[in-house]
């Protein structure tokens, strides 16, 4: 939770029944909830900084979901769980290609909605002091309390699931880590046997590691993955 024990979200969603369900549900917990109906607005509200967390939807008026999230990603790493009535999974996919963190399909249950956003808050936020806070290994550097990566000295872009990601592999480099074991890790769940948003993340991290540094993120076939110095 955020310092303060109560959990600012930011809700962007121009179905205002959908908002003022998702209010009445929240209130009893130490939640603060605003909404914004449409992505020109909400876009305004998510980069002042004062959110733990933004509840996107994909379809929006002014600025679509997608836009929305993109533009976000340029400024802000803001933990962002999107919300589709789209069930397509190329859909799903370009909301992770954008930065996304997690995704939930309309309808939805509003306490997985909170379980979901409390995952992604307390993952963001988790206090790291028993752990080193600078991981070094083949030119990559994590800094984990400053949630930011390095390769030979220049900084990555990464959104906050795809840190957590590298963080896991690093912290367990030289080991093949299963892909059940970081689903599990990040999300506190067991994944669904059709779940593509992990290759997807894994996708992104080769393409922002690659041709720098000398690490690498291999595939082990039916086994997961393994962060290796190549060089």
């Amino acid at each position: 939770m955020t310092t303060s024990d109560v959990l600012r979200l930011l809700l962007i969603d121009d179905d205002a029944e959908l908002c003022s369900l998702l209010g009445s549900f929240l209130a009893p917990h130490p939640v603060e909830l605003t909404a914004s109906h449409n992505g020109r607005d909400g876009l305004q509200l998510a980069l002042d900084g004062r959110f733990d967390l933004v509840i996107l939807d994909v379809m929006l008026p002014v600025i679509d979901g997608l836009e929305v999230l993109r533009q976000l990603r340029k400024r802000s790493r803001v933990p962002v769980l999107m919300l589709t009535a789209r069930t397509e999974l190329a859909d799903r996919m370009a909301g992770f290609q954008e930065g996304a963190d997690d995704y939930l399909s309309k309808p939805f249950h509003p306490e997985e909605l909170l379980a979901r956003c409390q995952v992604l808050v307390r993952r963001a936020s988790d206090a790291t002091h028993d752990r080193p806070t600078t991981i070094e290994m083949g030119g990559l550097r994590l800094e984990t309390a400053l949630r930011q990566a390095y390769v030979t000295g220049d900084a990555v872009s990464l959104t906050g699931m795809e840190f957590d990601i590298l963080e896991i592999l690093a912290r367990a480099a030289g080991r093949i880590v299963g892909r059940d074991e970081i689903w599990a890790a990040l999300h506190q769940r067991e994944p669904s046997p059709f779940e593509r948003a992990l290759d997807t993340h894994i996708s992104n991290l080769r393409r922002k590691l690659g041709g720098r540094g000398a690490v690498a993120i291999r595939t082990v076939r039916s086994a997961g993955y393994l962060l290796a110095v190549t060089e």
